[in-house]
Formats: structure tokens, C-alpha cells, sequence
């Protein structure tokens, strides 16, 4: 009999399972059981060929339509072509100097099919399938054919889905009882069914109702150990001492608020109050501050930073960018005017130092930059990855707040932290808004606020897409609208996806198909601008392959208003603050992600003027790239795009496989489709640490942790 835990070498023997552990990395019965099928064909009903893709490996179920052979005049090759047609759809099998293939697949026949397609003038094919016909079958892969439902699982080129299906039935039928690590009474509050049952069901049910059933049940294992760790986390965290951080009567945080020109808006106010409490507290605030863009998260993040320097501390700002800490430093100086500029003349005597703190700083600069951070004289640092040299000291470090912390790996963050001598509160902030179940699964030890509302003065952002290879006349009209907004004393910003022709694209999220045509790159559409359609117009440059120098001055500039047009890469994505600027061109616009087209049009609207956002394709109509810019352009709830993205890409590892360097564990739980099951698995977890932190009680549950999540995986949780 076999267990999970046993090797597949004890149950398929050394080849088969070389071959497992080569082409899939599966090494135990238990990595097999988890190779779930991909989708179930249904027996009598032909697999729909529209599907295929050039460069796909598939798995396809259909009927020999026809069979020929051609020799090729001049040379010793023959090539027998296949034609295989399922419902509606054909497609062709090629097979070299085989001539003895036809007498097998003659017409009529029926079988599955696997290898990679290719595509040969303008026919989609497989060259050289492996191929299996259902009446030559053996006597596993006859009984596999003869259910209902026939599985099709991932596979490579070595291990085609009909053999894969008969291995797992080789362990299916050698496995013992299954342990279950969720009790009856668990089981029973959730619905769910046992394990052993389950991962039977799930590779071979009689019905799709037993099959959902057996998902069901696997997907909530998936999410509730992630669930189980971050409770742990969340409960460690809270055990942890920290230094309370009251907010002191008459001090900066109520001077701060007698200088704002603005009010705050009802959610701010709550979230401010939220903070405040918790900052106040004897362990460590961990929250998310995720919002809008524009919608006020950074006023809010140095209210709390007042509120930690009122009572002693320090806070430090870590930002991805030295574009955007520098944008930060302006911010707070504006924000604070002379409460920022404590020991300088003119400086508020209850005021405080806000100091920067970036990579390309003179050593002057950099000298005195440390010296105000070690001393406390800085009560505010804000800065990039400079921040976690071993150089950088702080006096007394009680709030790190990191600014679109997806940008930043684990261990910088944790660097970061370290530099407190008692584990000091944190805030994260991100303008990319996170759909909740992402939110739940990424970032669930972390209490979570959000803005929604718009402070007053932000006015509304029209959107547009531009398809100027199909109405080229459009493009003329793009540079006159540039034009028009200039002269009524607005300014524009304009975005290319790459920097240089020889360059890949800069921080793109998701770029649309590969197209014939060239992206539009910044040096490029900046010298032919100048020169030709914006040549009356003062244009500036900037990039991130700049120097730090080159690139203040250039936002200075704009800022300023000395420019009229910024010509820009995405390093203008974030946090930028122009109120002047109106008008945002997006070249090639279908080269971004949801989120980020979100992003860079946020940078406009920001003054008392309407903002206007062209996103511009060279991509025909119809194509489902531009079909998405048609859906940003429709809505500006950063939430409702969140989640549109979300459903638009492949989610991929949650964990974030590339972090944790292991193969993810994830892989039939959905963040778009399972958000009950999340929750539920939330509330079971939170429930079972309350009352068993260590899980000391809960030996089945361990020892499930451990098999769900290997060391580094469980570190990166840990730190994350």
C-alpha cells in the first residue's frame, strides 16, 4: 500500500518515475494526487479544436477525418498528413517518413492526441503527436476512456495527459487510508467533504457534482493553510512589545491640521482615528492603507508620522523611486511649510527636520542626511533603498511606512524593520488598489483600510482610446489637442512603454500581443516631437536610466511650469503631483496593465481642472488588447479595474513563487471564483490560533503546514 508521503519510484518504477520527476517535478505519490486535472472531456462528445494556440502543449480528444501521404519531389522525405476534426473544428497531424501510421489512423477512427501545436502557413498543426486510439487501448487507459468523464491533465512532451491519468490510477489503487488534518466538526461547519474521498473524486468523479465537491474541499486546504500562517503571524505580531506611541494634545499632529488648506474627507478622518489608536497602543500597528489614486493616503501617512515624532520617535518613508521619494520629500515640506524646518531659521520652534535620503546624493549631502537620522534630529526620513544600508542609523525608529510596497522585496522590508530597536508599527500603502480576496490571501496579517472618496478640488478624468492605425486623421487630432491645452496654460504629460529603440520596455505590468510594429520608446518620440509636431512647445525629458540630477531638474522644471510637455517612461506612475498638468497621451497604450493605465492617469486631474486622458493603439478594432483599454477607459473605480485586471491575467502563484524560489502549492484555488471559501478559512484559522497559537493541540495541523509549505515558504510568509 501506498501513502502520500511514499515515492513514486516505489509505485511506477525508475523510468516512469524519472520521468515524472524531470518533466513535472513530482517525486512522491502525494505530488502526483496534486497534479490535478486541467478540465474533463466528456466521453462521446468531441474536444472543441478552436481553442489551440501556436505553442501550446495540448491534449486533444477527436476523429480522424482523413489520411494522406505526399512525397517531396528531389528528396528521401514523405510526409503523411492527418486531418482530425472535432465538432466545427480541424486540424492537422504531420508525421515524417511514418508511412505506416496510415493503416492505423484511418478515418473514423477516434483517439487523443498530444504534442505542441505549430503553425505552417496558416494551418495550425502537431508535428509527430504522441497518440492514443481508444479502441487499441490497454486495459487502464480503456477503463480511463470508458468513464464518463475523461481526465486531461497538464503534461509535457515526455508525459502525455493519458499517461499521466493512468499513473494516478496506479496510486489511486495502492493508496491506504488518507489521514484527514480537519476535524469531523471542522468538516462539518464548512462542508466539507473527507481527504482520501476528495483526492479520488477530484481525478476521477462519475459526475462534475463530485468533482466540484472534491475542489471544493482541496481548494479550502490550500487556503486555509495560508490562512493558518498569517493568523500565526497576526498572533505573534500582537505578543510582540511596542513602544506606545500616543498622540500628544497641542503638539505637530494639532498644528499640522490648523495649517492644512483642506479639510479631510469623512474616510479619512475615520482612518486617521483608526491609526491613532492603534499607534497608541503596547504592540505593533500593521496596516494596509490601500485607496485611490489621489484619494489622500499620503496626508493620512504623515498625520501618523507627526504622531510617532510628537511622542519622541522617528518615522521613516521608504519609497521605490528616487523620482517619487524626492516628490515625497516637496510634499511633506509643502504640507508642513515651516513645521519641516526645525533648527533652521524660520523654522517652527515645535516643529521638526524632514530630511532625504536617496543613492545619487553628494557625500556632503548623504553625510549630513545620516548624521540628522542617528541623532534624532530627524524626526522625519524619507528616502529609497538607501534607507536599509548598514550605514543608516536612526535614534529611535517608531514608524516605517513603505509606499508601494509591492515594489520592494521581503528582505528589504524586514531590513527596514530592523533598524528599530523595539519592533516598531508599520504602514503600508499601495495606489494600485488590491481586490479583497488578495488582499485576504497577500496580505492577511495586516488589518486593512481603504479610501474610496475623492478629496474636494479633484475633478473628473475622461478617458479615450485612440486607434490610430485605423484613423490615422486621429492622430493629428492628438498633437492639436496637446496644443490647445498649452495654450490656455495647462500642461501635458506623455507616456511611451519603452525608453530606446534597443531597449525592453520599462517596468511594464502586462504587455498586449507581439505586434509587427514598433513600441514608441521616449528618445525616439521625444526628437521627432521636437522637431516636427511639437516644435513650438517647451519639451523635457526623463527617464529612469537618467541620473538622479538630470531627473529632479526635469520634474522641478515641469513643476514649475517651465515645461509645457514631460515626454516620460512609467517613472512618472506614481505618486507625481502636478496640479497643473491636464492632459495625459498614453502611446501604445494596449503595452500596459489595468492597473497601471489607472495609475498614470491619476497624475492628471489633480488642480481645479477636468483631466483628459488619451490612450493611444496601433492595434486593429476587435483586438481583445484594445477591447481591454475600452473597459479602463469606461470606468475610473480603481477597485472595479483591481478586479477586472485580476480576472484578466493568470494569477499565478499568490505567494509569490519567484520570492520563495518553491513550486507553488496553490494551484486550484481561485482569488476571482473562491472568495467564500476564503473567508471561510479565514474565520476557521483565526478561530483555531485563538485558542492554539502553536498548534500544540493540533498535531494533524502541523504536520499539514509543514507538507503545505516548505521552510523558505513559510519565512517568506513569516517576513512578508
Amino acid at each position: 500500500m501506498a501513502t502520500p508521503s511514499t515515492l513514486l519510484r516505489d509505485v511506477l518504477g525508475g523510468k516512469t518515475s524519472q520521468a515524472f520527476e524531470k518533466g513535472l517535478q513530482l517525486s512522491t505519490a502525494g505530488d502526483l494526487l496534486r497534479h490535478y486535472p486541467r478540465r474533463f472531456n466528456e466521453r462521446g462528445e468531441l474536444t472543441d479544436l478552436s481553442q489551440l494556440s501556436e505553442g501550446d502543449e495540448v491534449t486533444v480528444l477527436a476523429e480522424v477525418e482523413s489520411a494522406s501521404m505526399r512525397r517531396i519531389p528531389g528528396r528521401r522525405l514523405s510526409i503523411l498528413e492527418v486531418v482530425i476534426r472535432s465538432g466545427r473544428h480541424q486540424a492537422t497531424l504531420s508525421f515524417f517518413n511514418q508511412q505506416w501510421r496510415e493503416r492505423e489512423l484511418r478515418p473514423g477512427r477516434q483517439g487523443m492526441f498530444a504534442g505542441k501545436v505549430t503553425r505552417f502557413r496558416t494551418k495550425l498543426q502537431l508535428n509527430s503527436p504522441d497518440y492514443i486510439l481508444m479502441d487499441e487501448a490497454d486495459d487502464l487507459q480503456a477503463q480511463d476512456f470508458a468513464s464518463a468523464l475523461i481526465p486531461v491533465y497538464p503534461a509535457t512532451s515526455g508525459l502525455p495527459s493519458w499517461t499521466i491519468a493512468r499513473c494516478v490510477r496506479m496510486v489511486l489503487d495502492q493508496l491506504d487510508e488518507v489521514r484527514d488534518p480537519l476535524t469531523e466538526e471542522l468538516r462539518a461547519r464548512a462542508g466539507l467533504m473527507e481527504l482520501g474521498p476528495a483526492l479520488r473524486r477530484i481525478h476521477r468523479p462519475e459526475t462534475m457534482a463530485e468533482y466540484h465537491q472534491a475542489r471544493r474541499r482541496l481548494a479550502f486546504d490550500e487556503a486555509f493553510g495560508v490562512q493558518l500562517v498569517l493568523a500565526q503571524r497576526r498572533h505573534a505580531m500582537a505578543a510582540n512589545p511596542a513602544v506606545s506611541r500616543p498622540r500628544v494634545a497641542g503638539g505637530l499632529v494639532d498644528a499640522f491640521a490648523d495649517r492644512l488648506p483642506f479639510t479631510f474627507t469623512a474616510e479619512q478622518v475615520e482612518i486617521a482615528a483608526t491609526i491613532e489608536a492603534e499607534l497608541a497602543a503596547e504592540h505593533p500597528m500593521h496596516r494596509l492603507l490601500q485607496g485611490e489614486v489621489g484619494s489622500g493616503k499620503t496626508v493620512v501617512a504623515l498625520r501618523a508620522m507627526l504622531q510617532v515624532v510628537d511622542a519622541g520617535a522617528q518615522a521613516a518613508l521608504l519609497a521605490p523611486t528616487e523620482v517619487l521619494a524626492a516628490q515625497h520629500a516637496a510634499t511633506v515640506a509643502e504640507l508642513l511649510g515651516d513645521l519641516a524646518d526645525a533648527g533652521r531659521l524660520g523654522g517652527s520652534d515645535q516643529g521638526t527636520k524632514v530630511v532625504l535620503l536617496t543613492g545619487s546624493m553628494s557625500a556632503p549631502a548623504r553625510r549630513a542626511a545620516l548624521l540628522d537620522a542617528a541623532s534624532g534630529a530627524a524626526g522625519i526620513v524619507i528616502g529609497t533603498h538607501a534607507l536599509i544600508q548598514d550605514s543608516v542609523q536612526f535614534a529611535d525608529l517608531g514608524l516605517v511606512v513603505i509606499d508601494e510596497q509591492h515594489r520592494f522585496g521581503v528582505e528589504q522590508r524586514d531590513a527596514l524593520r530592523g533598524k528599530a530597536s523595539a519592533p516598531p508599527h508599520m504602514l503600508v500603502m499601495t495606489a494600485t488598489p488590491i481586490p479583497r480576496t488578495v488582499a485576504m490571501t497577500v496580505f492577511g496579517d495586516l488589518e486593512t483600510s481603504e479610501l474610496h472618496e475623492l478629496p474636494a478640488g479633484r475633478k473628473e478624468i475622461t478617458s479615450n482610446v485612440v486607434p490610430v492605425t485605423e484613423r490615422p486623421d486621429w492622430l493629428d487630432r492628438v498633437w492639436q489637442r496637446v496644443h490647445e491645452e498649452v495654450a490656455v496654460g495647462r500642461q501635458v504629460f506623455l507616456v511611451c512603454p519603452r525608453i530606446g529603440e534597443e531597449e525592453d520596455a520599462e517596468d511594464i505590468g502586462a504587455a498586449a500581443d507581439d505586434q509587427a510594429v514598433q513600441t514608441a520608446s521616449v528618445l525616439a518620440t521625444y526628437a521627432e516631437l521636437a522637431a516636427d509636431q511639437l516644435a513650438d512647445l517647451r519639451l523635457a525629458l526623463l527617464h529612469g536610466r537618467m541620473h538622479a540630477d538630470e531627473k529632479n531638474d526635469a520634474m522641478a522644471r515641469f513643476a514649475a511650469g517651465e515645461v509645457d510637455v514631460l515626454v516620460a517612461t512609467t517613472v512618472i506612475e506614481v505618486g507625481i503631483n502636478v496640479p497643473n498638468a491636464s492632459l495625459m497621451v498614453i502611446l501604445d497604450a494596449d503595452r500596459f496593465g489595468v492597473s497601471q493605465l489607472h495609475q498614470l492617469r491619476g497624475r492628471i486631474g489633480r488642480g481645479g481642472h477636468p483631466g483628459l486622458c488619451l490612450m493611444l493603439s496601433q492595434l486593429p478594432f476587435g483586438h481583445p488588447s484594445l477591447t481591454r483599454l475600452e473597459d479602463v477607459a469606461k470606468t475610473t473605480d480603481g477597485f472595479e479595474l483591481a478586479m477586472l485586471d485580476l480576472k484578466q491575467r493568470r494569477e499565478g502563484d499568490v505567494l509569490g513563487a519567484a520570492q520563495s524560489g518553491r513550486k507553488s502549492r496553490l494551484k486550484l484555488l481561485s482569488l476571482v471564483q473562491d472568495e467564500k471559501l476564503i473567508l471561510l478559512a479565514r474565520a476557521e484559522a483565526r478561530q483555531i490560533i485563538e485558542d492554539d497559537p502553536t498548534l500544540a493541540a493540533h498535531l494533524p495541523l502541523q504536520e499539514f503546514l509543514w507538507d503545505s509549505f516548505d521552510s523558505d515558504r513559510a519565512d517568506f510568509l513569516y517576513k512578508s
